[in-house]
Parts: structure tokens; C-alpha cells; sequence
């Protein structure tokens, strides 16, 4: 088991609250289910969308995966502190690795949120799919697409986000764009 750098701990913190959607202190199922809802409704999709249904199905099977390798007392939901050993214990085991986990998530975010279907989006898309699925703040969430706007085109696309994930749980670069990506780390 690998401990986690400090400033790894300080993200898998920000990640952790994301994730619990409701505030309670634990991800659940229901974490999942709602961001994906909302997340849905946030784009005029209903939620039998196929696009919706893709990302929900995805959402779950991540929601599965991290109950059957973090959930360790078997209550059915996961605490901060499993989720964190669930790190150290190589729930990620290396960039490629999540790269290949990762890409079919980021598709179908991007099949929900590119509403024009140019492989990019723009500020406002960025705005409401980090706010819907993850609570993100509108101001953090715009502070986080100007810096993943790495063209200064006014489009982020899907392998700026792509890098910019990597670089959120495999770099201790505090000035990356991927150090940003759920806004400002808490400091500690």
C-alpha cells in the first residue's frame, strides 16, 4: 500500500465531496443516481435519454466497482477514510490504466453536455455539467475552464479534460490545470 502525497490527500478530500452528493459524510448508490438526474435535466435530456442511460449505467458500474473495492465494513456505503485507502491501496494503479477506465465516462458527459456536437465545450456547457454532476460553484467552475482552456479558443475538448483528470489524481503540480479541476483545494 502506497500512502498518498499530502496534496494528493488534500484532492481525494475535494473528489470525496463531490461525489457525496447529499452532504452526509458517505458516497452512496443514491450519490450517483441523483448527479446523474440532475446532470441530465441540467441539458433538457429526459432521463430515458439514451445518452442519460449511458452515463447513469457507467455511473453505477463506478459506483460498483468502488463499493466492492472501498466499502470494507460492508454497510453499503463508503467513508472518506475507505475511500482514501481505497487510493493507497491502487484503486488507480497508473494513468494508462485509468485512461482506458476514464474515456468511456468523459464520452458520455460529452454526449450530454456538447450540446452542438463539436467535440468541444464551451464555457457555459463546462459551467452546468461540473455544477450538475459534481456541485461545483459557478465561479470555480468558470476559474477551472479558463484554465483548461489551454488554446485560448473559448472550447475546452475532450483531451484537455482528458489531461487535465490524469493530471488531478497523478500530479503534485499545484499550478496545473488538473490540480483545479474541482476549483480550489481546502488548504491543509
Amino acid at each position: 500500500m502506497v500512502k498518498p502525497s499530502a496534496f494528493l490527500d488534500r484532492k481525494l478530500s475535494r473528489r470525496f465531496a463531490t461525489y457525496d452528493d447529499d452532504g452526509d459524510g458517505f458516497i452512496e448508490r443514491t450519490d450517483f443516481e441523483t448527479s446523474v438526474a440532475r446532470l441530465g435535466e441540467a441539458f433538457g435530456h429526459g432521463q430515458d435519454s439514451k445518452a442519460v442511460a449511458r452515463l447513469r449505467e457507467l455511473s453505477l458500474e463506478l459506483w460498483e466497482h468502488l463499493a466492492r473495492v472501498a466499502d470494507v465494513d460492508g454497510d453499503g456505503r463508503i467513508s472518506e477514510a475507505e475511500y482514501k485507502t481505497a487510493f493507497a491501496a491502487g484503486l488507480l494503479e497508473t494513468p494508462e490504466s485509468f485512461d482506458e477506465g476514464y474515456l468511456p465516462f468523459l464520452d458520455a458527459i460529452m454526449d450530454i453536455a456538447d450540446t452542438d456536437g463539436d467535440g468541444k465545450l464551451t464555457r457555459d456547457e463546462q459551467v452546468r455539467w461540473s455544477g450538475a454532476l459534481m456541485n461545483l460553484p459557478e465561479a470555480d467552475a468558470r476559474e477551472v475552464f479558463g484554465r483548461l482552456d489551454t488554446h485560448a479558443d473559448g472550447a475546452v475538448g475532450r483531451t484537455e479534460l482528458l489531461e487535465a483528470i490524469r493530471e488531478f489524481y497523478f500530479d503534485d503540480d499545484p499550478h496545473s490545470a488538473g490540480s483545479w479541476l474541482l476549483g480550489p483545494l481546502d488548504a491543509s
